[in-house]
């Protein structure tokens, strides 16, 4: 009786949590990037970036009062020095509004969306051999949660790079399969993932290959990471990440934090004792399954390439969609994989579930990479 009471309070504690959570007064402003052109003059180099703020609130609205932007521009690993300037253009009526120095606090309503263009004009190309721009906007809201500081990083790549050259590394897997691994360039949320995936593809694919889409840059495309300091981690976060293993991506804070966030701390906590219990009896993984997919594809900082490496990524969302439409256009078998080099190979989502078997045997030795090799797609062709 005293077990099921102790059982019956955790439970109803979690629960309240899990409430407090979901309802708590919090700022439901996106900043959401749309796309970009890239134009050369002989003045130099100018990018203008689209973006748009959604307020997601049903009947609240909320205030920006400060919007401010960095770049970093990316040579490979490394930082590269460059002159530029920006100008923020507000062009949400026929008339635009230029912000060039300050930022005016802009009410935004209820399910108001701001829309912005940002121009970055540079003294030379900035965008020459692989080189990649990182987008850094903090800006403030205010409202009825109180005021919040967010951040939100952007890439931008030139993909005509990478496409126009076609560099391809070709892969030994076993007898039957080879692996052509697609180079490209840095991927981020500006890049449709139907529409890049495809223009890397065109002209290479053959009928009868299959095509494999990595998990994490599927999930980037999507905009599915987060910066660390958005993250408001609290206490439980701060102990349920004790248990893991401490390679795991569960095992900090903020990589628990987001678990949470995503599907609450009372399925995690369940899980999490349910687990413990099939440790005993010598069954592993039971938590990662009861808990969901995003339990085991979160990857934490440095688990992914710069400079995706000060952020952490979910899972995609949709694989199954996104394999489907491209399957369509390229008219072949696709599939989205998240594979390690310790030879841990799982589909996420595939067009034809009977190419399953021929996937597990050949991505065994991850031909894709984990590191810097930048082939986030590989064709997996059969031997003639």
């Amino acid at each position: 009786m005293i077990f099921i009471i102790i059982v019956s309070s955790l439970i109803t504690f979690l629960l309240l949590i899990d409430i407090y959570h979901k309802y708590k007064p919090a700022s439901k402003l996106k900043l959401i990037p749309s796309n970009y052109n890239l134009k050369s003059s002989n003045n130099g180099f100018e990018i203008e970036c689209f973006l748009k703020i959604i307020n997601f609130s049903k009947d609240k609205e909320t205030m920006i009062s400060n919007f401010n932007m960095e770049l970093d521009l990316f040579d490979k690993n490394n930082l590269v020095d460059f002159n530029y300037q920006t100008t923020i253009i507000i062009y949400n009526t026929a008339r635009e509004k230029e912000i060039r120095n300050y930022w005016p606090t802009i009410i935004l309503k209820a399910r108001e969306i701001l829309k912005l263009k940002i121009l970055i004009k540079a003294n030379k190309n900035v965008f020459e051999s692989n080189k990649s721009l990182w987008l850094k906007f903090q800006w403030e809201n205010y409202g009825h949660f109180g005021i919040k500081q967010k951040r939100n990083y952007f890439l931008i790549s030139n993909h005509k790079y990478y496409i126009n050259k076609r560099m391809l590394v070709d892969i030994n897997l076993n007898n039957s399969y080879k692996a052509l691994a697609i180079k490209t360039s840095l991927l981020g949320a500006f890049d449709d993932p139907v529409k890049t995936i495809c223009s890397y593809c065109e002209g290479i694919t053959l009928a009868n290959d299959i095509l494999i889409i990595g998990e994490t840059p599927l999930a980037i495309m999507q905009g599915r990471y987060k910066v660390p300091h958005e993250l408001e981690y609290g206490f439980l976060s701060k102990i349920l990440c004790y248990f893991f293993h401490p390679t795991s991506s569960l095992a900090t804070a903020c990589g628990m934090q987001l678990l949470i966030n995503k599907v609450g701390v009372t399925r995690i906590t369940l899980s999490l004792l349910v687990g413990m219990l099939f440790k005993l009896i010598r069954i592993k993984g039971v938590f990662y399954r009861l808990a969901g997919n995003q339990s085991s594809l979160i990857d934490d900082i440095s688990g992914t390439t710069i400079p995706y490496d000060k952020t952490i990524v979910l899972g995609p969302n949709n694989a199954e969609m996104i394999c489907k439409q491209i399957s369509e256009i390229l008219k072949i078998n696709v599939a989205v994989v998240d594979v390690n080099d310790l030879g841990k190979v799982k589909i996420l989502a595939s067009t034809n579930k009977s190419i399953n078997s021929i996937l597990n045997k050949a991505l065994k030795n991850n031909p894709a990479g984990n590191d810097d090799q930048k082939t986030p797609i590989v064709l997996i062709r059969e031997k003639t």
